[in-house]
């Protein structure tokens, strides 16, 4: 999809949410755009540290960020569960691999949020996953919030 495409897809986000979204260092700008244009205002970051220098242009890249958007009333986690901004795992040998201990993160800080991730490239257990590779169209609870 091209990025206009992205920002005017009808995110499935209830009134009081939060968006967890990966970005890469060069597109951090249109990440940003699409974190907006979705209805999410921009709060804060979590980098994670590949461990592993890549490619790249101005820096040979070795993290992503993990942007977080809110819309509505939400809280961050508690503070007994908050962890450094700086989140250190190998990355996989699987292209745009994330790591699970992301998202069982995200579940444990929100256990009785719905949870869908969009565009996703695997199935993790409790979440929805909506993406081309997953071979999944939306599911009934999503295409009622549309």
């Amino acid at each position: 999809m091209n990025l206009e495409d992205i920002k005017n897809m009808e995110v499935p986000a209830k009134e009081d949410c939060l968006l967890f979204m990966w970005a890469t260092a060069p597109k951090l700008d249109e990440a940003l755009g699409v974190l907006n244009a979705w209805g999410f205002t921009y709060r804060s970051c979590l980098i994670w540290d590949k461990m592993k220098i890549g490619m790249g242009y101005w820096f040979r890249v070795q993290h992503e960020l993990l942007l977080v958007g809110v819309k509505g009333k939400v809280h961050p986690p508690p503070p007994t569960e908050r962890i450094s901004s700086i989140f250190k795992r190998k990355r996989s040998n699987i292209h745009s691999r994330k790591p699970n201990e992301i998202r069982k993160l995200i579940s444990q800080w929100y256990p009785d949020k719905s949870k869908i991730e969009l565009f996703a490239r695997q199935q993790f257990k409790g979440w929805e996953s909506w993406g081309n590779e997953t071979e999944k169209g939306l599911p009934k609870w999503v295409e009622d919030l549309l």
